[in-house]
C-alpha cells in the first residue's frame, strides 16, 4: 500500500525546473490530452539516475503470456534451455498478433517511506514524484485535483522488447493521468522504441523518440503503445514509467 508519508522524504538533489511555464504547460495538455515536457529536471541528478540504471544488475523481463505474468531475472533466462526459449518466443508472438502483448525489463520501486532508501537515485526519484511540490505542478498541468499520489518503475527496452497497445485504464486503480520520465541520452528514430499515440482511424499514430530529462505525460484512457527495440540498438531504453491517481480508489 503507498504511504503518502512518502512525501517528506528528501529527494537527493533532484529539483523541478524553475523556468516551466505551468499555466502554457496546462493549456498544451488540455488542448491534446498529452504534453512532453523537455528538461523537468537537474540535469546532474538525473544523470545520477541514469547511471544507476544502466549499471544494475537485478532487472527482471516481464513477459505476459496466457500462463501468466513470467518475471524473469539474469539467472533465469540463462538456465532456460533453447526449446524452452523457442516455446516462450512462439508465445510472445502469438500475443503480439491477436492481443495485447509486452516483453521488456523492469526493477520496482518500494511503495513505503518506510522502505525507501533516498541514497538509492531511484527511490529517490519516486519520493520526488509522491513529494507535495511535484504532485501541485502536475495539478497544475493536469488540471486534475484529484490527483493524490504516483506509482511508478523503472523500465528498460532492449533488442526485441515492446510493448503493443492499451489505453491504461483498468478498473479500480484511479489512474487519472500517465507519465513516461525519458532516461535515454543517446537515440536514433530508427533504433525503435518509439512512445507512440494510437489516432482514434487507427491507421496512424504519432511517434515520440526517447529523450533524456523529458516527461510525457497524457490523460487515461489514451490508447498507446511502444515499438520494437531494433536488434542493433547498441543501448537500452531507460524510462520510468507510472501513473497518477486518486484516493477515491483504495490503492493496492
Amino acid at each position: 500500500m503507498k504511504h503518502s508519508t512518502i512525501a517528506a522524504v528528501p529527494s537527493q538533489g533532484f529539483t523541478l525546473n524553475p523556468n516551466l511555464d505551468r499555466a502554457e504547460l496546462a493549456r498544451a495538455f488540455a488542448a491534446n490530452r498529452r504534453i512532453r515536457i523537455e528538461n523537468l529536471l537537474t540535469r546532474d541528478a538525473v544523470a545520477a539516475l541514469h547511471d544507476y540504471l544502466q549499471c544494475h544488475d537485478g532487472w527482471w523481463h516481464l513477459i505476459n503470456t496466457p500462463d501468466g505474468i513470467f518475471e524473469l531475472d539474469r539467472e533465469d533466462r540463462a538456465r532456460m534451455t533453447a526449446k524452452q526459449r523457442r516455446a516462450l518466443q512462439a508465445q510472445i508472438d502469438a500475443g503480439v498478433r491477436t492481443g495485447f502483448q509486452y516483453r521488456y525489463e523492469g526493477l520496482r520501486v518500494p511503495d513505503g517511506v518506510e522502505v525507501s532508501n533516498v541514497d538509492n537515485p531511484l527511490h529517490a526519484f519516486s519520493a520526488l514524484m509522491d513529494s507535495a511540490p511535484m504532485l501541485e505542478f502536475l495539478r497544475a498541468v493536469t488540471g486534475s485535483e484529484e490527483i493524490s499520489f504516483s506509482d511508478g518503475q523503472a523500465t528498460a527496452y532492449g533488442p526485441g522488447d515492446f510493448l503493443t497497445g492499451h489505453d491504461d485504464n483498468v478498473a479500480g486503480k484511479g489512474r487519472i493521468a500517465a507519465y513516461v520520465f525519458g532516461l535515454t541520452p543517446r537515440w536514433r528514430i530508427e533504433w525503435g522504441g518509439m512512445l507512440m499515440f494510437h489516432d482514434g482511424n487507427g491507421y496512424s499514430a504519432t511517434a515520440l523518440m526517447p529523450r533524456f530529462n523529458c516527461l510525457d505525460l497524457f490523460a487515461v484512457p489514451q490508447l498507446h503503445s511502444v515499438s520494437m527495440v531494433m536488434p542493433a540498438a547498441p543501448e537500452r531504453r531507460f524510462a520510468v514509467t507510472g501513473w497518477l491517481r486518486t484516493p477515491a480508489i483504495s490503492p493496492e
